[in-house]
């Protein structure tokens, strides 16, 4: 198998309570990267200091600047970058040591030109243990002919950024799928990894799950994502309330109404309850009573912030479209 020029590239925005952990597992790949570079898009805290103080110890680490948000910052670091191969990640995460091997392997056997490696769950309290659980699935569940890659753990040549102009810049999310979606387009062969692995931590409140749900909903509308999958939510919960004010006129349909709308929930939190049960052996009864009510709630404010979120970038979407017609 032949061995190109490789660079590991990561754009980053205030990572200072993080950004050793990952360069430091960048470092301890069993495939050493030829380069890392990291683009620093606008901190304001010590995260370019710490970055530099590691790249005067280890040369092959480089620190760049520029980009407004995470689309331009990759786009700058892959035009610092002189690799022939780039893998891409994000800050927040810690990567297993074989990620780069796994993730550049088929680049460099010449069996794809995009690479999409997988991630893990890494909790660190009971609510963000149950929320990985109820909103990741694991690769076993993953259709590798559907799946696209995203930006934490992708690999791709050089050559198929540069065909497709790149991550859009325009989109401050979902600018990785866009980015799939543009290289699929062009005819390039992409691949599933699962082995490639990067580990994260969820959203250790519900607050920072319903921004983070809402953001992404409002990208999606943005970029118009997924319509068919948006509409749907829309479509079961507008059937759910009538269902429900149908069952609060009609007492003697309650309970067949009651019985329906159970089963739909059964099977909503099927997958997750089946992911976290195995992971609550062990806990006191209290906390896994706790964790198994949880999934439903999380269900449901994850669908609320997608609902919420989606036609505000669907509204950004047509505005930007108006002002481009004018």
């Amino acid at each position: 198998m032949q061995q190109h020029t490789v660079s590991i590239i990561c754009t980053v925005r205030d990572e200072a309570d993080n950004i050793a952990a990952l360069l430091d597992s960048m470092l301890m790949q069993t495939r050493a990267a030829d380069e890392i570079v990291i683009n620093d898009c606008q901190s304001v805290d010590e995260t370019p200091a710490i970055v530099a103080a590691y790249a005067a110890r280890y040369p092959r680490i480089k620190l760049v600047r520029g980009g407004h948000n995470i689309s331009s910052g990759r786009n700058n670091a892959i035009r610092h970058a002189r690799g022939l191969l780039i893998a891409s990640t994000d800050a927040g995460l810690i990567l297993d040591p074989h990620w780069l091997a796994r993730i550049i392997a088929p680049l460099e056997t010449g069996d794809a030109d995009l690479v999409g490696g997988f991630f893990h769950p890494t909790p660190r309290s009971l609510f963000a243990l149950v929320l990985g659980e109820t909103n990741y699935r694991r690769s076993s569940e993953i259709d590798p002919l559907a799946f696209l890659p995203f930006g934490k753990s992708m690999a791709f040549r050089k050559e198929v950024w540069e065909a497709v102009g790149g991550f859009p810049e325009w989109a401050s999310h979902c600018e990785d799928l866009l980015f799939d979606l543009a290289v699929e387009r062009a005819g390039f062969r992409r691949v599933f990894v699962p082995e490639a692995v990067v580990h994260f931590a969820p959203r250790s409140t519900l607050r920072a799950f319903i921004r983070q749900y809402y953001l992404y909903a409002r990208g999606d509308g943005r970029a118009g994502l997924w319509s068919q999958r948006h509409a749907l939510r829309y479509a079961v919960y507008l059937t759910l309330s009538g269902l429900m004010g149908i069952a609060l006129n009609q007492p003697r349909l309650r309970a067949p109404i009651g019985a329906l709308i159970g089963l739909g929930v059964a099977a909503y939190t099927r997958g997750p309850y089946r992911r976290l049960w195995s992971k609550l052996r062990g806990r006191p009864l209290g906390e896994r009573l706790f964790a198994l009510a949880l999934v439903p709630l999380i269900r449901l404010v994850g669908d609320a912030a997608k609902m919420v979120g989606y036609p505000v970038g669907l509204w950004r979407r047509l505005q930007h479209n108006g002002r481009a017609a004018a």
